[in-house]
């Protein structure tokens, strides 16, 4: 078994939701006690915080591209980053790095296609909503991403940094999430996208009636692929 190497706490919440999943997973492959080979690299977010909302995306890379450093010299084998929107830095982490990085794009894109989803409906933080870098991994994958409407986008934000990223998930915000989940449906959407590692915890898949990805479980599924493959 390789050890996975997760770089998280943007936010520590969703970091949580990859530690339990690995071990799940592994788990299940492998019976008994089995568990995942993990190293963790959990970061403060209040300071990357600040660089998104000043969009210096140059200083995030530098940031945790080191991180990424840090965890393949404590012997990681492949690097996962832990949140959708980082993964504006994938480039920045991957020159750092001598071992394979599994983008979460990919997994997304992969699990979406396996489904037989074209147009899904991308709900997650606004920088990934309305930047090109994860939107683009998907259409060349063959995917046509929509996106909500510019007050849905702001109003998930809040939901996202002021709730979810704190611990708290309000029944009005899960109420919220669902209308925007039918709009994005009267808009053409033939299915939808957890692409915010935090929105797995605000909406459940059973409740939509199209397919669902959630990235952050996706993420973690190719991560035990590889590492026991």
């Amino acid at each position: 078994m390789k050890t996975i190497g997760v770089l998280g706490g943007m936010s520590a919440e969703s970091t949580a939701v990859y530690y339990r999943e690995l071990n799940r997973l592994v788990r299940e492959r492998l019976g008994g006690l089995h568990s995942a080979e993990l190293l963790i690299r959990s970061v403060d977010f209040a300071p990357i915080a600040e660089l998104q909302a000043k969009d210096d995306w140059d200083a995030t890379g530098a940031l945790l591209a080191e991180a990424a450093t840090r965890l393949e010299g404590g012997g990681a084998e492949v690097i996962v980053l832990a949140t959708n929107t980082m993964h504006l830095n994938a480039d920045a982490i991957c020159d750092a790095i001598g071992v394979p990085f599994l983008h979460i794009g990919d997994a997304t894109a992969a699990a979406l296609k396996a489904r037989g989803v074209r147009r899904p409906l991308l709900l997650a933080t606004r920088f990934t909503m309305e930047k090109d870098f994860y939107k683009d991994r998907l259409r060349a994958a063959g995917l046509d991403p929509l996106i909500p409407s510019d007050a849905d986008r702001e109003r998930l934000q809040a939901i996202i940094y002021d709730e979810l990223c704190q611990g708290m998930v309000k029944p009005t915000s899960q109420a919220e999430g669902m209308l925007m989940v039918e709009r994005g449906r009267a808009a053409g959407a033939d299915g939808v996208i957890f692409g915010c590692t935090e929105v797995g915890l605000l909406l459940s898949p059973g409740d939509i009636d199209v397919p669902v990805v959630d990235t952050s479980i996706v993420h973690c599924e190719a991560a035990v692929e590889f590492a026991l493959g």
